[in-house]
């Protein structure tokens, strides 16, 4: 018991005292966290991500098969989840919410700030590739999920090419295959300005939760919750043999299947009217609930 309390103090307190502070300020203050985003989203991301490779030790045949590896896992969370949701019924829209919100977790903001605290610089890297790999198929497959496919594959391909971080992939894969010596400047704008993601990822959070909206159903909410909480790390663990997926790899992916809904899943939602308003219940109670999943989970994976 106290090990666990132990790996909750040192690795999720800071996480949500950090992101208690965007709450706070939010609370108190007339500030929108879609500026912030923005920053983040544009700039400090693939910086993170550029830095992450070029500074790692993986190849880029470790590169490639890591996002490989995320795209099964969160393709194969997404239809679990459509079985159970066509087993209890669930209209088109709760259904379409139900999936974005289990499918996409938040790998950015929640994810890559724990994999650091508890594992190290090396997962890190690997938490990096998942994080990319969930940011393009939430801006792809997830746009078509959320407009119950009313969205055009053209579209959906247009989204893609929008997802600054997939950019900052292929040029530091660029450079690992080349190479070439990052110039010195690029290298410290690159590293100081992605050391800047992670605390603004956690204001960020606070921010955004401080807009949630309890307001849901009770069936769709649990069972999004659960799928996002509990399968998803379990698919991942049993995928990990098949991958041939240890050490640091297997702590960084498991760990990251196991975060709680993505913020951007309301934003998905509330586009293309996808129940919005349960998304967000959904986004609020998984990451409260988070604690209770993530710390065991950490102490299994020997954080």
């Amino acid at each position: 018991m106290n090990q666990l309390l132990n790996l909750f103090l040192d690795n999720l307190l800071p996480i949500f005292l950090a992101a208690g502070a965007g709450y706070l300020l939010a609370r108190l203050t007339s500030i929108t966290p879609s500026a912030l985003s923005r920053v983040i989203f544009y700039i400090f991301s693939p910086c993170l991500i550029f830095s992450l490779l070029t500074h790692s030790q993986l190849s880029n045949d470790d590169i490639l098969h890591s996002i490989l590896f995320a795209v099964c896992a969160i393709l194969l969370i997404g239809a679990f989840t459509w079985l159970a949701g066509k087993l209890l019924r669930l209209d088109r829209r709760t259904l379409a919410g139900v999936l974005i919100a289990s499918m996409f977790m938040n790998a950015g903001n929640f994810g890559l700030p724990v994999v650091m605290f508890a594992f190290g610089e090396t997962a890190l890297s690997y938490a990096s590739l998942f994080f990319v790999a969930d940011a393009m198929l939430a801006y792809s497959l997830g746009v078509i999920i959320a407009s119950s496919g009313s969205a055009s594959l053209r579209q959906a391909l247009i989204n893609l090419l929008k997802i600054p971080t997939i950019y900052a992939l292929v040029l530091a894969l660029l450079f690992l295959r080349t190479g070439w010596q990052i110039p010195v400047p690029l290298e410290r704008t690159t590293t100081l300005l992605g050391n800047a993601s992670v605390p603004a990822m956690l204001v960020l959070l606070g921010l955004q939760l401080s807009k949630a909206n309890w307001k849901g159903k009770a069936l769709p909410i649990t069972l999004a919750s659960f799928m996002r909480l509990v399968v998803g790390p379990a698919i991942v663990l049993l995928l990990s043999p098949i991958f041939g997926l240890s050490g640091a790899a297997r702590q960084a992916n498991v760990l990251e299947s196991g975060m709680p809904t993505a913020v951007l899943t309301t934003v998905l939602a509330t586009e293309y009217d996808a129940e919005p308003s349960l998304v967000t219940a959904i986004v609020f109670i998984s990451t409260l609930l988070s604690p209770l999943t993530l710390t065991p989970l950490l102490a299994y994976l020997g954080a």
